[in-house]
């Protein structure tokens, strides 16, 4: 197994990732609620947890990952107040918040499977979990970490001196961090305790509630991922994922409640990814600035391109998104791919059959493709590059130091094969589409390169070495570049 190193939250820093019982990571990540269409905010998170995940079980571990689905609890604010935003769907579309639910969760999915994000291992709604809720907050109860006013079950911040330790700030700074507009609730002993149990809802038409100690009603928003996580990994989890929106109160709510039940460190390494930005600000349902996977296919973009965007930046760093910047990652897309096929070409010409994908178990072991050595080579470098903090701009850096590289067609088109188990865009199936009457244009890197062998060549013939001019020849032509003695000079043209 590769060493990994992410940058953790917790400790504002880059860690070792080091799980409780490898080679299994049991990882988390929070779920949509599922009251409307994600946005492709929302699902840049979820590419790159996808990322996250299918990396770690390319370099040697076992990914057990779990994923709630927010059907109940989540108000209009994440501070306990505003409108239940499942209410809010069901009115919006006058249906019931089941219904809604059920509606935007298969549309959520569906959604991920256009972008090649995998299903998580396990997948659970919040209405499932009930009886997990309640038996959680009376243990809360009964620890007097939670108290009961105004008919509603609330947690008391105050109760744990490290209730701050997820977002690097101090207590002040996050106070003033929840919203203005939050109407302040006088039940509350502390202005950051937040509601465990509703019992009086703010709305007579509150569909769903269910029986409780507490009385009838329905539970807060953040109990539902520590109850979840627990109840399918244990009392310890090795990686919790989210966008950073989450940290402050979400995730530091999740981290207050769970190990005041459990009575130790409840997540070792918390992974945020940071927003997408357009020019108004983040992207968001809220601001009604948001653009979703379907409204991008009618503009005829192919999903898979907006994944390819996500995956040219690092996952901390907020990514601006324009049409201008989405056309010129599908433009990059649609090189890559050109570059492929070029690839597939040669190699069925060269065998005279149809091109079928190997994988690495697989390879071509002739004496001049050099396979074995140069593979343990790129691997090395893309397991480096990916075990930096997730470096996924890095890691393409080696996919094109591959198509560069001194060896046969068909060995990098398997070691490409090979990578897109991580990067998830299709690769070789979309390049296999393309037909021979496709126009191959030429990007700086491989046009600087044929160049310099063009160069190379020009001096061997001068020195008159024309063994070795040859020999350039034949390379590039197996690389499916031919070139083309003029008067003018040296010219080259794609095969």
């Amino acid at each position: 197994m590769s060493s990994i190193r992410l940058y953790n939250t917790l400790t504002n820093k880059n860690d070792e990732l080091k799980p409780i019982n490898p080679p299994e990571v049991k990882m988390y990540t929070c779920g949509p609620t599922v009251y409307h269409y994600a946005h492709i905010g929302n699902l840049r998170s979820y590419i790159m947890e996808d990322i996250l995940e299918k990396f770690l079980n390319y370099a040697g571990y076992r990914v057990n990952r779990v994923m709630n689905i927010t059907d109940v609890g989540h108000l209009t604010s994440d501070a306990d107040t505003g409108e239940d935003k499942m209410l809010k769907g069901a009115k919006r579309e006058k249906k019931s918040v089941m219904e809604i639910a059920k509606y935007y969760e298969d549309a959520f999915f569906d959604d991920c499977s256009k972008l090649n994000i995998k299903k998580p291992d396990t997948v659970e709604p919040a209405t499932d979990c009930i009886p997990d809720f309640i038996n959680v907050i009376d243990a809360l109860e009964k620890k007097h970490y939670a108290y009961r006013a105004g008919g509603n079950v609330y947690f008391d911040t105050s109760k744990l001196k490290t209730y701050y330790q997820l977002s690097n700030q101090d207590e002040e700074e996050l106070k003033d961090a929840v919203r203005e507009d939050v109407t302040v609730d006088s039940n509350k002993k502390n202005k950051t305790d937040f509601v465990l149990w509703f019992t009086k809802s703010k709305f007579d038409n509150q569909e769903l509630k269910w029986d409780s100690p507490w009385g009838t009603g329905y539970p807060g928003w953040h109990i539902e991922c520590s109850c979840i996580g627990m109840k399918h990994l244990g009392e310890t989890l090795d990686i919790h994922c989210g966008g950073v929106d989450n940290i402050f109160p979400h995730h530091t709510n999740e981290i207050a409640q769970s190990e005041a039940y459990v009575g130790h460190k409840w997540c070792n390494h918390w992974f945020h990814v940071a927003h997408l930005n357009v020019d108004s600000g983040k992207m968001s349902k809220s601001a009604d600035n948001f653009l979703t996977v379907s409204l991008l296919e009618e503009k005829g973009y192919n999903p898979l391109a907006y994944r390819y965007f996500c995956l040219q930046s690092h996952y901390r760093k907020p990514l601006v998104f324009s049409f201008e910047n989405l056309d010129n990652a599908a433009r990059s897309y649609e090189k890559l791919l050109k570059r492929l096929s070029v690839l597939i070409k040669d190699v069925e010409a060269k065998t005279g059959e149809p091109y079928k994908v190997k994988e690495i178990e697989e390879p071509e072991k002739s004496a001049t493709c050099k396979f074995d050595e140069v593979y343990k080579e790129f691997r090395e470098k893309f397991n480096d590059a990916l075990g930096n903090d997730l470096n996924t701009a890095a890691a393409f850096t080696v996919l094109y130091d591959v198509l560069k590289a001194d060896i046969c067609s068909n060995a990098k088109l398997i070691i490409v094969n090979d990578f897109d188990k991580v990067f998830s865009l299709n690769l070789i199936d979309e390049a296999m589409k393309i037909g021979d009457d496709s126009t191959v244009t030429i990007d700086a890197d491989l046009e600087g390169y044929i160049l310099s062998k063009i160069e190379e060549r020009k001096q061997a013939k001068k020195a008159k070495d024309f063994a070795k001019a040859d020999a350039i020849r034949d390379e590039l032509k197996e690389k499916g570049i031919e070139l083309k003695d003029t008067r003018e000079g040296t010219t080259y043209t794609l095969v």
